[in-house]
């Protein structure tokens, strides 16, 4: 029999945008039979280009109190955590560690990838003197959300998401108590970003 290949992690950098994409993609279509919260789940998520994933990279890296470790096998990434350092509220000085990716390729799942990872993150906390570790995981993703429960995690919070656009509509509708007053303005200022993506495309010409 044949040794498993080892897995060993390292900091994410630029230039990995592209195996990025590919381990984020295949965990997203490992996800499309888990019903409805899945599918609600998937909405949100849209396969980035190389260049705009680099550039993603690019702002994420470049913040101080955030890190990105990646699992590796055989020169493939196979697992990813993204986590960074914050306070419990913006009000008082009890430092967290808020874990908000835990990416794992379906083909490596039962080898621990997911433990080596957030290990290398309750590490991290420890070192910055975080008091509490925060994990946010999609809904739908059931397998984490045991894994999390099984090591101690409780529930402490629900995440909720909408489109920008949507939400300024239906605010405005209610501020203005006229919902088609709400949707004329969301209407103008997305023809407003239209002729001005325009006008920028012409000048680069």
């Amino acid at each position: 029999m044949s040794a498993r290949t080892p897995i060993v992690l390292r900091d994410a950098d630029r230039d990995d945008a592209a195996a990025l994409i590919a381990l984020w993609s295949e965990c997203a279509a490992a996800s499309l039979d888990e019903g409805s919260e899945a599918f609600t789940q998937q909405a949100l998520w849209r396969e980035p280009g190389v260049a705009e994933a680099s550039a993603a990279l690019d702002i994420n890296l470049g913040q101080p109190n955030k890190r990105m470790v990646v699992a590796v096998a055989d020169d493939e990434i196979v697992g990813a955590t993204v986590f960074s350092l914050n306070t419990l509220t913006p009000i008082s000085l009890t430092r967290v560690l808020i874990v908000t990716e835990i990416q794992v390729s379906p083909r490596f799942r039962r080898r621990s990838v997911a433990s080596m990872l957030l290990s290398a993150a309750a590490h991290h906390g420890e070192d910055n003197n975080c008091e509490i570790v925060v994990a946010s995981i999609p809904a739908h993703s059931r397998e984490p959300h045991r894994y999390l429960a099984k090591i101690g995690f409780n529930q402490i919070a629900i995440v909720r998401a909408i489109q920008a656009s949507k939400l300024t509509s239906r605010l405005t509708g209610k501020a203005t108590n006229s919902r088609d007053t709400g949707k004329l303005i969301a209407v103008r200022r997305t023809l407003r970003r239209r002729q001005a993506d325009a006008l920028g495309a012409g000048t680069r010409r």
